[in-house]
Order: C-alpha cells, then sequence, then structure tokens
C-alpha cells in the first residue's frame, strides 16, 4: 500500500489515524507540527500528505506551499481543520472537517494514494 505522511499538533489524532491506516496496510510516518513534517519530507517521498491546517508554528498552509514548491509538487494532499472555511483556496486536493468519520478519511486515502501510485507506476514505464 502507500507510505503516508500525518501531521498534527494533537498527539491523539495522529496515532489515531496512523493505527486506522496501518490496518488498511498503509506504512505510516507521523509528525508532531508543520516543520517536522517538513524535515520528514525533505528525507521521503510519500503517496499521500495528511496536515491539519491550524497548527502552532510552522502551520499546515506552510507543508501545504513546501509540498507544492517541491519536487513532490504532485504529491496528494488532505488537509484536515477545525475550520474547514479556511482551506478555501488551499492547493489540497481533498479536505476534511474536523470530526471526521474514519471511513470517509480511509475513502479519500484510498482514491488519493490509489491515484498518486498508479501516476508513479506510469512515469517509470515512460
Amino acid at each position: 500500500m502507500g507510505e503516508i505522511l500525518v501531521i498534527d499538533d494533537e498527539s491523539g489524532i495522529t496515532e489515531l489515524i496512523a493505527e486506522v491506516l496501518t490496518k488498511f496496510g498503509h506504512r505510516v510516518t507521523t509528525a508532531a507540527d508543520g516543520q517536522q513534517g517538513i524535515d520528514c519530507l525533505q528525507k521521503a517521498g510519500y503517496d499521500l500528505v495528511i496536515t491539519d491546517m491550524r497548527m502552532p508554528g510552522t502551520d499546515g498552509c506552510s507543508v501545504v506551499a513546501h509540498i507544492r514548491a517541491s519536487q513532490h509538487a504532485d504529491t496528494p494532499i488532505i488537509g484536515i481543520s477545525g475550520t474547514p472555511w479556511l482551506l478555501d483556496g488551499q492547493a489540497c486536493d481533498a479536505v476534511l472537517p474536523k470530526p471526521f468519520p474514519l471511513q470517509r478519511l480511509v475513502a479519500a486515502v484510498d482514491r488519493l494514494a490509489g491515484a498518486s501510485r498508479q501516476s508513479a507506476e506510469a512515469a517509470a514505464v515512460s
């Protein structure tokens, strides 16, 4: 399955998301804030990034901007937030307002991570 990076300053949320996605066969890395997430992104590529948008310090908007300006600009991003109206105009591929049903998260991950893997496989064949 996919390599997924989950970034959120609420450890309970990152732990829950990681546990659920791991049960569905994904490999999950977690980061406690935006800067730690960016550090992870500079060391490895991911099939999908899930990021909280409102975090102290380096927020999710900065994470999204970093990804879109990097060599991994096509990496799918799911933005999660208790204030989803702030995500208007952000370059996220999907937005989930907190709290969200875990089934909705899994469906979004399957849709976006699957598309990312197919694109990578097609590029490797070309």
